[in-house]
């Protein structure tokens, strides 16, 4: 499920299974065509994990948590612990491969 959250919601819903955060941000180009990658990946993947959407700007605290340098940032948490990493703009089939390594 392809979702938009905020900082509490993300830690309550990132604690079990797989979860793709996606941090970016509303002016980035690369961001915005990433997320018809990430809606093709959900329709994908849908059942296997869950896809979270965090503007960079309103969860500033979680992104200095993460380290968040530059966007779009991949973060793949598995059980609420960061397994993989990827920024800049993605195809589906690198993101799907991340996803079943998890």
């Amino acid at each position: 499920m392809l979702k938009e959250v905020m900082e509490e919601e993300f830690r309550q819903s990132s604690k079990e299974g797989l979860v793709l955060a996606d941090f970016y941000s509303t002016t980035c180009g690369p961001c915005k065509m990433l997320a018809f990658v990430l809606a093709d990946v959900d329709k994908a993947c849908g059942d296997k994990v869950n896809i979270m959407k965090l503007d960079f700007d309103k969860n500033r605290a979680l992104a200095d948590e993460y380290g968040i340098t530059s966007y779009p940032t991949l973060i793949m948490l598995k059980d609420g612990e960061e397994v993989k990493r990827m920024t800049g703009l993605q195809q589906k089939p690198a993101i799907i491969k991340m996803i079943e390594e998890a």
